[in-house]
């Protein structure tokens, strides 16, 4: 319809750029699009409303691409167009503006990762690709942000808002998917690390209730995109109702990270496999920063933030040694490949590891599979338990290790298989589940780190010995740029 209407429109104007703006302000929704015309065919037009695009920048031609990653072949210099822009590119220049007619001028941004990272650098799926770079990612997070010897974060991206920080009294995170499981696990690190209430909502979900908000609330979106809309949308609700902004992404010049007030970038470099693996990692190691930048701020001692600090630093080595025993978890994966419905069981700040555990399973091998409250398996879930229902029980040795042990002996009482995520040296646990993926010790605040790479190891196996499309799954897309 909108290619007809610039037709209609080009048999009165007999003007290509003056047709395409017309039938714009024209239009109402959501679009981002590229428009050719055969009469003039070295020109493009690109205009957004809600939906990315980007220009990519090269010497003597210029590109459009909703994201930047095709683009990168052939430049690193791109712009990012704003909701309610028009682009005009030849080969030789490129103009910007407005449906009003106004011009915009805005200078480039240059991409620091090439399309060579983008490739599957030997592995078979970019998810493995992705889920052996998680060491790398942690490094990359951290690099440049972590005081260990003072037991304080730097957060170059949030020192214009740090005074306001001070003053704010509640945060409420967005997010949705992965990234909003990461913002569960925020929620424990900063009100028992940075004394914060801290409320969680689902982006979809926000921006159709009346949230209390007032100046001293912090609307903090988490997005590996930047372009999910309804965390977008959550965002400029925050805005809108006098709230601090700030955002947890990782894709440079994205929309959320430019209308947010502040914010950090992930640095895990691009995400290609639909399924979220690094991003989810590094999500959880900003937040653990945020945790040590905020705490210090509140009361948090010089010795509780060099603790956390240490253990940050030590993850990457840790989380290798996970990495190198995936034989072993492919392995299992081809035991329990004939199942159809798969619990998982987690409590506190493992809790969240489960749901994400589930969703992982549940996205590339289409099956059902679900996360829940230990706590809560007696309130329901345990009714589906049966030997053909196994069970992915997390109990790493922390506070809540003798809570899931008693969970566990429950589901072996109803002849459920169980596959155990536990604490290196564990000997009890090896007597009770049928299967033991063993993880190394970190303080209870970032075992999520750990303990959620044997899971996406698990379910990236399962699929591929299903033989299923690992990083295109059916119905779904990388980023949801709609509703």
């Amino acid at each position: 319809m909108l290619a007809h209407l610039v037709e209609q429109h080009l048999k009165t104007e007999k003007n290509f750029e003056k047709a395409a703006l017309k039938a714009l302000n024209d239009v109402r929704g959501t679009y981002g699009i590229a428009l050719q015309y055969k009469g003039e065919p070295d020109k493009l037009i690109a205009a957004r409303m809600g939906s990315p695009i980007v220009l990519g920048l090269g010497d003597g031609e210029h590109f459009i691409a909703s994201d930047p990653s095709p683009i990168l072949p052939h430049t690193k210099k791109v712009v990012f167009l704003e909701d309610g822009e028009v682009a005009v590119l030849t080969p030789g220049e490129h103009r910007i503006f407005k449906l009003d007619s106004s011009k915009v001028m805005r200078a480039p941004t240059e991409i620091d990762w090439n399309a060579e990272q983008a490739q599957k650098g030997g592995y078979e799926h970019f998810m493995m690709k992705e889920i052996m770079e998680g060491p790398e990612v942690i490094e990359n997070t951290l690099r440049g942000r972590l005081i260990p010897e003072k037991g304080m974060a730097k957060l170059g991206g949030l020192e214009s808002v740090a005074e306001q920080l001070e003053k704010i009294e509640r945060i409420i995170i967005v997010a949705c998917g992965t990234a909003y499981y990461a913002a569960l696990v925020g929620e424990y690190m900063l009100e028992e690390h940075a004394g914060i209430p801290v409320e969680v909502e689902l982006g979809s979900e926000f921006r159709y209730r009346k949230p209390v908000l007032n100046e001293r609330t912090a609307v903090l979106a988490i997005s590996q995109s930047g372009e999910t809309l309804d965390t977008l949308e959550a965002v400029r609700e925050g805005k809108r109702r006098g709230a601090l902004t700030l955002g947890i992404v990782n894709t440079v010049g994205s929309t959320i990270v430019r209308e947010t007030d502040a914010g950090v970038y992930n640095h895990a470099g691009p995400e290609i496999g639909v399924a979220s693996t690094k991003a989810f990692i590094s999500q959880l190691t900003a937040l653990g920063l945020f945790t040590i930048f905020l705490g210090r701020q509140r009361g948090m001692s010089e010795a509780e933030g060099k603790e956390i600090a240490k253990e940050l630093k030590r993850l990457p080595a840790k989380l290798q040694q996970i990495l190198d025993t995936k034989e072993t978890i492919e392995k299992m994966a081809g035991k329990y490949v004939h199942a159809r419905d798969f619990l998982y069981l987690g409590r506190r700040y493992n809790l969240p590891v489960a749901y994400e555990g589930a969703l992982k399973l549940k996205e590339i091998s289409y099956i059902h599979a679900e996360g829940c409250g230990a706590g809560e398996m007696k309130h329901g879930p345990i009714a589906m338990i049966d030997k053909d229902f196994p069970t992915m029980a997390l109990a790493p040795k922390d506070s809540m290790y003798g809570k899931m042990i008693s969970n566990i002996h429950e589901i072996k009482a109803r002849k459920g298989p169980v596959i155990a995520v536990a604490t290196e040296g564990d000997t009890e646990i090896s007597q009770l589940a049928d299967d033991v993926i063993y993880v190394p010790q970190t303080i209870e605040m970032l075992s999520p780190i750990l303990n959620v790479v044997p899971l996406q190891l698990f379910a990236y196996y399962f699929a591929k010995q299903k033989g299923l499309n690992v990083d295109r799954p059916r119905n779904l897309a990388k980023s949801v740029t709609v509703e």
